[in-house]
């Protein structure tokens, strides 16, 4: 049965039932095979399957996260847990990062270290990043900065999500060029990762910007919908899950683009119990985009 869940979590990952094949050295009829027996054993198909493809269906992806927990447990029957852990995990993390995804990837975490603590440390992606760095803390939730990273570190994607310009419901101008030519643009902190981002691209523009004031993250949108003006706001899913009151206009014509991952010290990942929270973080985001494709993740 692991070997078939082994396959399933690649078919699953490639898209197709080739492209598993060539990945995990078997043929293509030793996948079909495995995943016809995976069916039958659970009595319901995985995937709807069109041409060459092999795309999850709502069953496919309800067993797909148990899937990896099942094979994950098994490679690690060996390992021996501490009964006392040393210390504890030192994350760091954006404020935009404290959401129920990380939760989530906790809770996924402590299904196979139940008694390791996990200290949560908040702050802005210059700050954590400096203390990953130097080991203050063990790996971080950040925004990916605008400069190479340490070459001692390490770089997993969470999320890889466009900006769009978020106007009242009652603009009814469609380009985002002269909305920002005629309305005040709410800004973040430009100290923060996300605000120099912003701020480089409003330099690029062949106009003037009119400035409103800086305003916290999470107060964005409901500052957008009260009239006190616009804003660039990292959305997923192209912005279709907005709240009441505001409504977004795509970029046309430009890229802006906000990556938050995790990231680690090449020496903190020799710890089993970091490793494996950073591959909880990575799993817990991967799946959520699959399942939630317009949940808005503001800047930090």
């Amino acid at each position: 049965m692991v070997t078939e869940l082994k396959t399933f979590i690649a078919v699953a990952q490639y898209g197709t039932f080739s492209s598993a094949a060539e990945r995990i050295g078997l043929t293509q009829a030793a996948v079909s095979g495995h995943i016809k027996r995976l069916e039958e054993k659970i009595g319901f198909q995985l995937f709807d399957r069109t041409g060459h493809s092999a795309k999850l269906n709502n069953d496919g992806y309800r067993v797909l996260a148990r899937a990896k927990t099942i094979v994950r447990l098994v490679e690690t029957l060996g390992e021996l847990d501490d009964e006392r852990l040393s210390r504890d995990l030192r994350l760091g993390a954006i404020p935009s990062a404290r959401s129920p995804l990380l939760d989530r990837a906790l809770a996924l975490f402590h299904e196979r270290y139940a008694d390791q603590r996990i200290q949560l440390i908040p702050d802005v992606s210059l700050h954590l990043l400096d203390q990953v760095d130097t080991g203050e803390i063990d790996l971080a939730i950040i925004v990916k900065p605008p400069f190479s990273l340490p070459p001692e570190t390490r770089w997993s994607i969470l999320t890889r999500d466009p900006y769009l310009l978020i106007v009242p419901s009652s603009c009814e101008e469609s380009d985002w060029r002269r909305v920002l030519q005629s309305e005040p643009l709410l800004r973040y902190d430009r100290l923060s990762f996300g605000g120099r981002q912003v701020e480089r691209f409003l330099r690029t523009l062949p106009f003037t910007i009119a400035d409103a004031p800086e305003i916290p993250a999470k107060s964005m949108l409901s500052a957008v919908a009260e009239g006190q003006g616009v804003a660039l706001v990292p959305l997923t899913g192209g912005g279709h899950d907005l709240p009441r009151g505001v409504r977004a206009l795509p970029l046309h014509g430009k890229s802006l683009v906000k990556e938050v991952g995790v990231i680690t010290s090449r020496q903190s990942l020799i710890e089993p119990t970091v490793n494996h929270l950073k591959d909880c973080l990575v799993e817990i985001f991967e799946i959520a985009s699959l399942f939630n494709p317009a949940t808005p993740l503001l800047a930090e």
